[in-house]
């Protein structure tokens, strides 16, 4: 790296495999006198301070020359170096990866992965400064597959497998770029021009890789579309078309290469890797800028020659969806308070409703425009996130923009008493943003769709805040929507669901609500027992007093001559109505703390419900659904 601009210069090794570690040298060409460096306390995206600083093994280590320096910890993510101003500084250090998520960093002999805010440490004052990290390959144990490097980094000089020395603006982009390393499964795509890369680690031989990069370039284009329909672009679509298929997709492929290139549309990327850890159990993702890291089960892959994918299939389409999605809603069209980030402390926003809310609203609503479900499959995944809404009694107690000031302490650390107090951000800002729009639709001043793009180009992808939003919503509907907002983002007034869905083709059934739903419980029933893990405000199992943990061991139920009483050892909660009958109160024999306790319990009325979903106008729902 001899020659390169002064700047921060970062080797990342292998350390050892078996162990884990990763080996870090950061080396800054022009440091400050007694130059201050941390690791960040979370990552962007995902909102809680998770202290990467645990996984350092001992104290960086410091030299200038041949000098060494000395290393002072200032907090838990903190030190001070010793050091003489302009004189280049290097400090060397361990950090154990054994977190198999898409937040931190992982190291085995199978898999290589991490992000920056786990292994590159900042340097105070030169966030800006242009950095350079070289990647070294592992060495593997003889007899295994080489392996391969993917990142969005920019690469400067790697080899044929990826290994080598890449380039980031700022440290803002080494946090943004995750790399995955090993012997994993790759193709690329082109979508309007822009290059893709897909890899996966983890894959099983049944799996299709020609289904999934079908599915996600359709997803793709359909985003590209979405955003910047207003753009001169491609011949737009034909309703129903997938924009991989038809006239459309025909006719690009008849073009010259200049010639289509001289039709792309103003994509705000130019390239971007998928990067899928598949794990026998797992699911989740984080958008980057010009990538995602994501994680699914083996079992939720394409498989090659079935007729019927796998029903998790889709919800990795959704994932897929929803992370591409944020590559306009989130990573440049962000909140006004994320437009520089600390990485030193929480950063609040009372805005992830919007960006986490209405990413959920559109992750599933373009994979129905991008042909990879059907409408009956889009109404039932709707139909799942009115209903986890609707059985959270925590939606009439806190607000969605409450609940995204609160994410740092509530949404990533769920427990016993989470869905009495606070609502998801992600499924009740979904529905607001369904709410806003069918209303713009019904009122004929257009859609949700406008108001996505009116925002884009108006703040020209950049920090927004409420006020832009309202703005956005009164220039495409021809109005204020300062009532909807407060009342539906800020307030925690009921959704108008039952006016708004059948006025677009979607009728509500009501059915009789499960039994632990009708109960006010939450259960797991998987080890033959019926464990309680969480007990709903206001339910018939509350006022009996029931409590999280409590195992159900039985029931007793009066006998006809009334002066005995049956008990019955149950298993699962539909048990109970076999032993029940038609009486309307029994006694819950319950475990607490291994102490054995007798709940007087009044049974249900039953006129608890849960929603169904069905289209019953084809044409009103292609309106909306179509876009």
């Amino acid at each position: 790296m001899a020659g390169a601009p002064a700047g921060l210069r970062y080797r990342i090794a292998v350390a050892d495999l078996n162990a884990h570690l990763y080996e870090v040298t950061l080396t800054i060409d022009e440091p400050a006198a007694d130059q201050q460096v941390s690791l960040p306390v979370w990552i962007p995206g995902s909102y809680l301070v998770r202290e990467f600083a645990r996984n350092l093994q001992g104290a960086p280590k410091a030299t200038q020359g041949r000098r060494a320096v000395a290393v002072t910890q200032l907090d838990k993510a903190s030190w001070r170096v010793a050091a003489r101003a302009g004189q280049p500084l290097t400090l060397r250090y361990q950090v154990c990866a054994f977190d198999n998520s898409v937040r931190t960093a992982w190291l085995d002999r199978t898999r290589g992965f991490f992000n920056g805010t786990s292994l590159c440490l900042r340097v105070d004052g030169q966030d800006g400064s242009p950095c350079q990290i070289e990647i070294v390959p592992p060495a593997l144990p003889e007899g295994e597959a080489p392996w391969q490097l993917a990142t969005a980094l920019r690469p400067l000089k790697t080899d044929r497998r990826g290994f080598g020395i890449y380039q980031a603006a700022n440290y803002d982009e080494v946090a943004d770029s995750p790399v995955e390393m090993g012997a994993f499964w790759s193709a690329e795509f082109d979508v309007l021009g822009v290059p893709h890369r897909f890899v996966v680690a983890g894959a099983p031989p049944s799996f299709d890789g020609d289904k999934l990069i079908a599915d996600t370039r359709a997803i793709c284009e359909t985003q590209m579309r979405f955003w910047h329909a207003d753009d001169a672009g491609l011949p737009p679509l034909h309703p129903g078309e997938r924009p991989d298929e038809g006239p459309a997709a025909s006719a690009k492929a008849k073009r010259p290469a200049k010639a289509r290139a001289a039709t792309q549309h103003p994509a705000p990327h130019d390239r971007y890797v998928f990067m899928l850890n598949a794990t026998d159990d797992g699911y989740g993702g984080l958008e980057h800028r010009h990538s995602t890291a994501l994680i699914c089960t083996r079992r939720d892959l394409p498989r090659r020659g079935a007729t019927k994918q796998p029903e998790g299939y889709t919800t990795l389409l959704g994932l897929i969806s929803h992370e591409y999605f944020h590559t306009w809603n989130v990573k440049r069209l962000r909140p006004a308070e994320f437009a520089r980030y600390d990485y030193t402390r929480e950063n609040y926003t009372r805005l992830l409703w919007f960006f986490e809310g209405f990413t959920s609203y559109y992750d599933d609503l373009l994979l129905r425009r991008a042909g990879c479900i059907d409408d009956a499959t889009y109404l039932k995944l709707l139909n799942k996130t009115i209903n986890q809404v609707q059985q959270t009694p925590g939606a009439a107690v806190q607000s969605v923009a409450d609940a995204s000031f609160d994410a740092w302490i509530r949404y990533y650390r769920p427990d016993e008493q989470t869905p009495n107090t606070t609502v998801s951000y992600y499924t009740k800002g979904a529905l607001v943003a369904l709410c806003l729009d069918l209303t713009l639709r019904c009122e004929g001043q257009g859609s949700l769709d406008a108001v996505m793009r009116k925002l884009w180009r108006a703040s020209e992808g950049g920090p927004i805040d409420e006020a832009a939003i309202g703005a956005a919503l009164a220039h495409v509907g021809g109005r204020a929507y300062t009532n909807e907002l407060s009342r539906w983002a800020n307030g925690t007034a009921e959704l108008p669901l039952r006016d708004l869905l059948p006025a677009h083709g979607v009728a509500i059934h009501e059915d009789p609500a499960q039994l632990a739903q009708a109960l006010g419980l939450r259960v797991d029933e998987s080890g033959g027992t019926v464990k309680v893990k969480m007990v709903l405000r206001g339910g018939a199992a509350e006022k009996a007093g029931f409590a999280a943990g409590d195992e159900w061991l039985a029931v007793e139920t009066a006998t006809r001559s009334a002066k005995a009483a049956e008990g019955w050892r149950i298993g699962k909660l539909d048990d109970i109505p076999l032993y029940l009958g038609a009486a309307r109160k029994c006694v819950a024999l319950v475990a607490r703390d291994r102490r054995l306790m007798r709940l007087p319990l009044a049974w249900p009325s039953g006129d608890a419900r849960t929603w169904r979903l069905a289209g019953s106008d084809a044409d009103l729902l292609k309106r909306w659904l179509q876009g």
